[in-house]
């Protein structure tokens, strides 16, 4: 299977023929092109399971199918009816406290305390005008407190400006995107990560990663981002520089076996 967004229609109908011949039980699919694929080509006798990552893919006509997956609690309700679980951010063995901290900063070039790390596209729901506004209230209590912003996008150079225009560029570092041990090591080096929105995951993976890393975390109440936050905080500059440096939570994270069990489960649901 081709499985590309950019496939032409050839392509796409080699994927309903080949998908539609195939002797499987279930048939799960993610993201749109898949659930296209999916309804046109489901193997007779097939069940079908849909993952939604949104909740604006929840709340519109929804396609036919046997179970559903959605991303947090709160998304349960509009499924009701058809077999459905949470399906969680899943969190690799990667993601873990650094055996090194203090050589991680080093090597990144990164310090201060505390160190605020947020890690997302620079668009308008992540809201990183707030983040650099919170940040200068934490740094009139903490002048030693620095920002680390991962990440790329079309608003960095609109926020590169609010931080040099609020006389932060000493404190604050742009490292760009990264991934892959890159993005591991920035969540292994800060003291606390801030997610102030989400774009199309409201799993809130990034929330989980940096929790498996020993980060503290501050949150908007969006998506599934309150399971793993330690303080969840209004969009406010205010709010956010308050809740800054405050008390851990313990957060129970599933691994991967346990969510397979449960997917499992899911898919014996199907259909009954």
């Amino acid at each position: 299977l081709e499985l590309s967004v950019k496939s032409g229609p050839m392509a796409l109908a080699s994927d309903v023929l080949n998908l539609r011949h195939r002797a499987v039980d279930v048939v799960h699919a993610h993201f749109s092109h898949d659930h296209l694929l999916a309804w046109l080509g489901l193997p007779r006798g097939a069940r079908l399971v849909r993952s939604f990552h949104a909740p604006r893919s929840v709340r519109r006509l929804r396609p036919r199918a046997d179970a559903v997956t959605v991303p947090y609690e709160a998304l349960l309700p509009h499924v009701e009816g058809t077999p459905a679980m949470v399906l969680p951010a899943l969190v690799g063995p990667a993601f873990q406290p650094a055996s090194d901290r203090a050589g991680v900063r080093r090597a990144l070039a990164l310090s201060g305390a505390p160190l605020i790390g947020v890690v997302s596209t620079f668009q308008a729901s992540r809201r990183h005008d707030v983040v650099v506004d919170a940040f200068a209230l934490v740094r009139q209590q903490h002048p030693g407190a620095h920002l680390v912003l991962t990440g790329d996008g079309a608003l960095e150079p609109i926020i590169r400006g609010r931080v040099l225009s609020l006389g932060l560029q000493q404190a604050v570092t742009f490292t760009g995107y990264q991934q892959a041990d890159d993005f591991t090591r920035v969540l292994q080096a800060v003291d606390e990560l801030w997610v102030l929105g989400l774009g199309n995951d409201f799993a809130g993976r990034a929330a989980a990663q940096a929790r498996a890393c020993g980060a503290r975390v501050v949150a908007v109440d969006e998506g599934a981002l309150a399971r793993y936050a330690d303080a969840v905080v209004a969009p406010s500059a205010d709010a956010v520089a308050l809740a800054c440096g405050g008390a851990r939570r313990e957060v129970m994270l599933e691994s991967a076996a346990q969510v397979a069990a449960r997917v499992v489960d899911l898919y014996q649901r199907a259909g009954r």
